[in-house]
């Protein structure tokens, strides 16, 4: 599985859950989502060829996570430039 992605994935968590729970470590709430996201990284049936989220054919996540994981790339994805 490409690292990279998990990478990208473990920092935006952490600049959401710094900013919106004032916490220094991942709280409860999002290390499950980080671990939910990674389980689906590693499962992903496209593998090294994966497309990004946004243009992926198949949605991997549930529902509620899926919400999630969109809310925190929205609120970290301008901070990581």
């Amino acid at each position: 599985m490409n690292e990279g992605e998990k990478k990208v994935v473990s920092k935006m968590i952490g600049i959401y859950c710094r900013s919106k729970h004032a916490s220094g470590n991942l709280c409860a709430e999002c290390l499950s989502l980080q671990e939910y996201a990674f389980q689906r990284l590693e499962t992903c049936r496209f593998g090294e060829g994966k497309p990004t989220c946004a243009i992926c054919p198949v949605h991997c996540y549930k529902s509620g996570m899926r919400m999630k994981i969109k809310e925190v790339m929205r609120f970290a994805a301008p901070r990581m430039l």
